[in-house]
């Protein structure tokens, strides 16, 4: 091939290919800092780009979980609180059974202990009615109450459930509401609050601390739950930062490297352009 050639042009030719490796260079380098990813599609790399959907993936279903398991949190909060009212109650009414199994109490001083008792249990039925959470509750089932179920939480990202079970508050009620006939009977009240398996009341208020101390153990193992995946999620970001996020600082240096490699391709380009226009001279 010759060199003095009007046809062909190797020095524009070899001047225009690197000039378009510099100009796709200096596109990439562009795509990274205006983006902040190394890889922001499969174009870039596509094994690492369907690992970081994957781990976005994960990132995601945590959050929900998490969502989830704050709403539990919530429901769980407020049956403690109802179960913890219920006990202080409890205890009230305990002190005016032990008034009312002492046989010398008698007439209008029963009586009132009777009503003091009755009203007691009434605040108990308001408690169990009153634990709701966003229209949930694990206790009460008073009258037919909406909402009223054992709880299966979403608890990671595969789906995963933790079982919260319930406290049925009208069998509840139904035990410790005694008639005005079992409470005029020293005898028999004596027996409602003594040591026997037949001690109904103090039954009730035994499974008052079981279900605190059950409820309790939910709310440490949905907090350690929460605690976890936040955890997770971190070191998923961190991960996914250190796969896909560009290293700015680099890409800045070499975007001034290639924008001056791009100048001089685009000057040695017009360079060769015009070396065709030596040839002219031959013919004066």
């Amino acid at each position: 091939m010759s060199l003095n050639s009007v046809n062909t042009n190797m020095s524009a030719a070899i001047a225009l290919q690197s000039l378009n490796m510099t100009s796709a260079a200096l596109q990439a380098t562009q795509k990274q800092i205006s983006t902040g990813y190394r890889v922001a599609d499969a174009t870039d790399d596509g094994a690492a780009y369907a690992v970081a959907q994957r781990v976005r993936s994960d990132v995601g279903a945590l959050t929900s979980a998490n969502q989830q398991l704050g709403n539990v949190q919530g429901l769980l909060s407020t049956t403690i609180s109802g179960l913890n009212n219920v006990s202080t109650e409890m205890n009230t009414a305990r002190d005016v059974l032990v008034k009312l199994a002492d046989s010398t109490v008698q007439g209008t001083t029963r009586s009132q202990y009777i009503q003091q008792y009755q009203s007691d249990v009434a605040n108990i039925k308001t408690f169990f009615e009153d634990s709701k959470y966003n229209g949930k509750t694990l206790i009460g089932n008073i009258g037919g109450a909406t909402g009223f179920g054992a709880v299966n939480v979403i608890r990671n990202e595969v789906g995963a459930t933790y079982h919260i079970g319930t406290m049925s508050g009208s069998a509840f009620m139904a035990s410790i509401n005694f008639t005005s006939t079992q409470l005029n009977g020293a005898g028999t009240v004596a027996g409602l609050i003594g040591t026997a398996a037949s001690a109904t009341f103090m039954n009730k208020l035994n499974a008052v601390g079981t279900n605190l101390n059950t409820y309790g153990a939910a709310t440490n193992y949905v907090n350690n739950q929460v605690t976890f995946n936040s955890n997770k999620i971190d070191a998923l970001n961190n991960g996914l930062g250190a796969l896909i996020d560009a290293n700015l600082a680099q890409e800045s240096a070499t975007l001034q490297s290639l924008q001056i490699r791009q100048q001089l391709g685009t000057q040695a380009l017009s360079i060769a352009n015009q070396a065709p226009q030596s040839l002219l001279s031959l013919f004066k």
